[in-house]
């Protein structure tokens, strides 16, 4: 039988940049419960196992997995990653324990353990220690001395859940489902237009329900919300399965088994056609959860949430994933670590929805479904960008002939999204009225003539990225206060000038600070006179800090159509209930937003940005003047 390494941290570490990229070393640190200059003692080892078809190779912060001999490597990978030798695996040896207590109605004697596993004694008391700590929070106990004879304590429930999240694979890889059972299933779930997935996922479910009913450990009486369940119309389809099991296994299947095998129905993952879903219907209470959370994250980010085409989608995600975490049925996230880092916005949105939901039900809500939410989220985003009142309108003022100006067009195609609107110009067949009417100038050549839009000198051939990041900071051309094209990645610097940024003692408290910011900037007349009590309102609400570092106070202003920032900084920080924070960054949303979202959208994903670089943060905070600030916002894209 071939067996992962479970003791063999540097392999389970080859195994983690296997499956993920863009690693943090505190990440690993924190998985495997070591410190972040083992982990690197653990990169450096592997590196030297794999120099001969790969490496682990880090920059800023992040590492991954480089690969340039994919067959040495699989065939290197096979060798580090299998063994043999079923009990050199801790993980395998908890599991045989595990399954060994679960199945017997008597106490075992370690030493019996011992002698089956053909183990040390030393070996199997450590691993008994170890899988102590892993079943407490599934309120599951072993009980008794090694010395006398062991017992696995806790609900059928719970125990259950136990394998399935952590060793369903390892108790019944050689024992599958009868085939006559698998194809009853199959055939039934299909009719009902249940995905591939979800059929695999209740054939898990029924296989361990089978195996524990037959060898006498029924569930027994479960809570009332349990039996809640089945007054769902989709339980008659699990209703009748189950029946039609029963009569091959000459058994009668009680009701509390059948809900069992339920769980994996409403707890599964959003179909891609919801369409289909023909037994299942959305709970009336999700709808109004869903406005609870959207006006929840435009309270405090100022953000309207356009939904459109996955509306339904995201009702039926919210759904699942409420019975997946009241009924404990845990779905993997693996790409929860690049959603949160891609989208970290969308994260934000995750977290404040999750605040809600566990207001509303009770309960947390795990970092695997928040990556889910993220996604959901990072769509949505995404949308709010689509419905564009008019198409973006660029001019290619070129001063060579047609082939050139064509040339560039070639170029800009690949840069530019399907609703840019390209006009070219060549041989000065233009006007001044012509290029105003564009968003965007570009140009190969100084124009005869000064145009108020904005303009970038490009070359016939050009740096695509390059160009289409100018091109990003153009589209804000006229939401910012100080416009500037050039190769910073930060926006928000078009916000600021020297009149909006205040350097802080130390000695003021977090709302005297937010005071001299607010009163400076209507004296400046950049918001309006009540715009700081509004502040002071919204404040008594909740002030919104990102890692304890950057405070964003925010409110509506009056005194114009455009978005106002200012920041605040102090080395030591200014005094906010229990924290210190160094960075104040204050922002005045116009009333009606419209376009502004975009800005917004963009404004926030630089903050968060900031908020996760530590380093950055420090000179942040250690800026004296503006000049200083200006000089630590400087990113190239990319970086």
């Amino acid at each position: 039988m071939k067996s992962f390494f479970e003791d063999n941290r540097a392999v389970m570490i080859l195994q983690y940049f296997h499956n993920h990229t863009g690693v943090r070393i505190n990440t690993l640190a924190t998985k495997f419960s070591v410190s972040e200059r083992t982990v690197r003692n653990d990169i450096k080892q592997l590196n030297k196992e794999i120099a001969s078809c790969a490496a682990i190779e880090g920059t800023k912060g992040r590492y991954d997995l480089r690969v340039f001999d994919m067959d040495r490597f699989n065939k290197l990978y096979s060798v580090l990653t299998k063994t043999d030798e079923f009990m050199n695996s801790g993980r395998n040896r908890r599991n045989y324990i595990f399954a060994s207590l679960m199945r017997s109605d008597e106490a075992i004697l370690t030493d019996e353990l011992a002698y089956e596993m053909n183990i040390g004694r030393t070996t199997i008391v450590s691993d008994l220690k170890k899988l102590r700590e892993e079943i407490r929070e599934y309120d599951l106990s072993i009980l008794g001395k090694t010395s006398k004879g062991l017992t696995l304590e806790g609900e059928e429930i719970d125990i259950r859940t136990f394998v399935m999240e952590n060793m369903f694979e390892d108790v019944y890889r050689d024992y599958p489902l009868d085939k006559e059972i698998q194809v009853v299933i199959r055939h039934t779930l299909k009719a009902h237009f249940f995905e591939k997935h979800v059929i695999e996922n209740y054939i898990r479910f029924v296989t361990l329900m089978l195996d524990r009913l037959l060898n006498g450990h029924g569930l027994g009486k479960l809570s009332a919300k349990y039996y809640n369940l089945t007054m769902r119309p989709s339980f008659e389809v699990v209703d009748t399965l189950l029946d039609q099991i029963g009569l091959i296994l000459h058994t009668s299947i009680p009701l509390e088994e059948k809900i069992y095998t339920f769980l994996p129905i409403i707890g599964m993952r959003t179909p891609a056609d919801i369409n289909e879903l023909q037994t299942i219907s959305l709970d009336s209470s999700i709808r109004p959860l869903i406005q609870n959370i959207f006006s929840r994250i435009r309270h405090e980010l100022n953000i309207k949430i356009v939904t459109d085409r996955f509306e339904d989608e995201f009702l039926y995600h919210i759904m699942f994933m409420l019975n997946r975490i009241r009924f404990h049925v845990k779905i993997d996230n693996p790409l929860y670590e690049e959603l949160i880092v891609k989208y970290p916005l969308a994260y934000q949105m995750a977290i404040i929805a999750s605040s809600v939901i566990s207001e509303e039900y009770g309960f947390m809500v795990p970092e695997s479904e928040k990556g889910y939410l993220t996604a959901y989220f990072g769509i949505f985003l995404s949308e709010n960008g689509i419905e564009e009142e008019k198409p973006f309108r660029i001019a290619v003022v070129c001063e060579g002939g047609k082939v050139t100006a064509q040339l560039i067009e070639v170029q800009l195609k690949k840069v530019l999204d399907s609703k840019a609107v390209l006009t070219l110009y060549y041989n000065e067949d233009f006007d001044r009225e012509d290029l105003e009417a564009q968003d965007i100038i570009l140009t190969t050549y100084s124009l005869p003539y000064e145009c108020s839009r904005p303009t970038i000198r490009i070359r016939e051939i050009f740096n695509e990225k390059e160009l289409f990041h100018k091109i990003e900071k153009a589209k804000y051309w006229d939401q910012v206060d100080v416009p500037v094209i050039d190769n910073n990645w930060f926006v928000i610097n078009g916000l600021l000038d020297e009149s909006r940024f205040f350097l802080f003692r130390g000695d003021e408290s977090y709302d005297e600070a937010l005071a001299l910011m607010a009163d400076n900037l209507a004296d400046q007349g950049y918001v309006d006179d009540g715009f700081l009590l509004r502040l002071k309102e919204r404040e008594e609400k909740g002030t919104m800090v990102f890692d304890r570092s950057i405070a964003i106070p925010h409110t509506v202003h009056y005194a114009g159509d455009k978005l106002v920032m200012a920041i605040g900084v102090c080395e030591t920080g200014v005094r906010h209930e229990d924290q210190d924070i160094p960075i104040i960054i204050l922002l005045g949303f116009p009333e009606e937003t419209g376009k502004n979202d975009q800005l917004l959208i963009r404004i926030y994903d630089e903050i968060i940005t900031i908020a996760q670089d530590e380093d950055l943060m420090k000179k942040i905070a250690k800026a004296k003047t503006f000049n200083d600030l200006l000089r630590v916002l400087y990113k190239q894209p990319g970086e």
